[in-house]
């Protein structure tokens, strides 16, 4: 039994030692294996948000011309509007009927979601609408990650959560990595692509990623039904019945109260964290394109290689955490994270005495009170079949905004991509141990509401400050807003502690 786990402890995608656990070597297995569906299950849901999300805004505008900035915020966040509904709805679920009920239905929602996202360019009109809707059904199947959360939380014993916790957002990471790769990748099919005229599908660089998302998917169902199997064991590790299962389980409901300050401010953390990698995912695109004057298909490739760069970095991170985690206190990770993702947006603020590259374009019909800029675009070519790059004319902070310059981006891309994963697992873990050994499937589904409400807000806050605003106010808000957090996570760093310690049971 104790080489079992000295096994399982040292790589990074297996538990860590679990100590003495009251489990036959072949539950044990089980429930190892029942764990690692779940960190698959994580890992498709989050390549259903970040495999297009690097290409659908070139995507929107070749599928419908109305479609503007501010629109393009409203779909991201459609996602993030789907699985807050979802993952409550589904965290219920989950603490009363057996788990893969809700993981089938909601997997199954994916796929059919991702096969209409396919489709969005066959109606002759109101095609924005229907891309809102499928990513909004794909946003509604991902809210299985409440699902996913509980069950590792209940599944492993506290000396294993830490490490299972970053398991899961590790799959999560990697599934962030492998989006953005493959969609550019899928750049190579190019816009065109294949047309099959039979079942009005063309698969090009925009529909094929979600096509692979349908077919990763019907993998996910099958694993489901073969491998999965309920298990739950207490902080110490002793197998205890399934909170859904017909046994009694008045044996799980404890005495002592959840500390619901400190499950209302780890929400509020989390909501801050997610909301701040929404709206960088959610600007890395139109800004590089204002920026730096990238065509669509640039703008798609490039903003993938560095997502997926970014990944990988936040693979290193989940690495050095889960060895951090067992000197450092994850309350101390959680504040450095969060310090680190702060001072990644302040780099991003906009100095300096160049500006960006306005599309000449937009200038023709329009008044232009400068004559200096005037003058330097009426002597523009004027070719109207090269796809215009540079920041818009309509967007009126470009002629006075100094341009973001590459090396802040990727200086703020490496430091994001060191903050944020170390936050999102912090985040998990502590939640899960403040809650103990209560049913977690509905505090759970809180928590990714709150992420989903985060990216709900992210996206449309960033879409709407930016376009009117520009990237000063834009960065220098997102900075006021992680300061908040900061100061709430000083404020209430001595009640973000195990349900276990606080009661002295371990």
């Amino acid at each position: 039994m104790a080489s079992l786990n000295d096994d399982e402890c040292t790589p990074l995608l297996q538990p860590s030692n679990t100590g003495d656990v009251v489990e036959s070597p072949q539950q044990n297995k089980s429930r190892w294996w029942s764990i690692r569906v779940m960190y698959l299950t994580m890992f498709l849901s989050s390549v259903g948000f970040s495999i297009v999300m690097t290409s659908i805004w070139p995507y929107l505008q070749k599928i419908d011309a109305s479609a503007d900035t501010s629109f393009l915020g409203w779909v991201i966040a459609s996602f993030s509007l789907g699985q807050m509904l979802a993952s409550l709805f589904f965290g219920f679920w989950s603490n009363h009927r057996p788990r893969r009920e809700p993981l089938v239905v909601s997997i199954s929602i994916m796929i059919a979601a991702s096969v209409l996202y396919a489709y969005v360019h066959v109606p002759t009109s109101h095609n924005k609408y229907y891309m809102l809707i499928s990513r909004a059904l794909v946003g509604f199947g991902s809210g299985n990650v409440a699902v996913v959360r509980s069950y590792v939380a209940g599944a492993t014993s506290l000396s294993e959560r830490t490490s299972a916790m970053a398991n899961v957002s590790a799959f999560q990471a990697l599934g962030f990595i492998l989006g953005p790769a493959f969609q550019a990748c899928f750049t190579l099919i190019g816009e065109q692509g294949v047309i099959f005229q039979a079942i009005y599908l063309q698969v090009n660089m925009y529909t094929a990623p979600a096509l692979m998302g349908a077919l990763l998917g019907i993998i996910n169902i099958i694993l489901v039904f073969a491998v999965f199997r309920e298990h739950t064991v207490d902080d110490l590790g002793k197998k205890i019945p399934s909170i859904n299962s017909d046994t009694d389980d008045s044996n799980q409901d404890s005495e002592e109260a959840v500390d619901q300050v400190a499950v209302i401010s780890s929400n509020i953390l989390f909501f801050v964290i997610l909301f701040c990698f929404a709206l960088f995912e959610t600007i890395a695109t139109p800004l590089t394109m204002d920026m730096y004057a990238w065509s669509r298909s640039k703008a798609v490739f490039y903003n993938g290689v560095i997502l997926a760069a970014i990944g990988f970095e936040s693979m290193i991170v989940f690495i050095v955490v889960k060895i951090l985690s067992k000197k450092v206190e994850e309350r101390v990770l959680l504040l450095g994270g969060l310090v680190i993702i702060w001072v990644g947006f302040f780099i991003l603020l906009p100095w300096g005495t160049e500006f960006p590259k306005i599309q000449w374009t937009d200038f023709q019909n329009n008044t232009i009170h400068n004559s200096s800029l005037w003058d330097s675009f009426t002597t523009a070519p004027s070719n109207h079949t090269v796809e215009p790059t540079g920041c818009p004319a309509s967007q009126s902070w470009c002629f006075y905004t100094p341009v973001i310059h590459l090396a802040q981006y990727l200086t703020s891309d490496i430091l994001i991509g060191v903050g944020y994963p170390t936050c999102n697992v912090m985040s998990y873990t502590l939640y899960s141990k403040i809650i103990g050994p209560k049913p977690q499937g509905v505090y759970m589904g809180w928590l990714t509401a709150a992420g989903s409400i985060a990216r709900t807000l992210g996206p449309v806050f960033v879409s709407q400050i930016y376009t009117h605003l520009g990237p000063r106010w834009t960065f220098s808000l997102t900075c006021a807003i992680v300061a908040v957090s900061i100061l709430l996570l000083v404020s209430v760093y001595k009640r973000l502690i195990a349900f276990s310690v606080k009661y002295g049971r371990v």
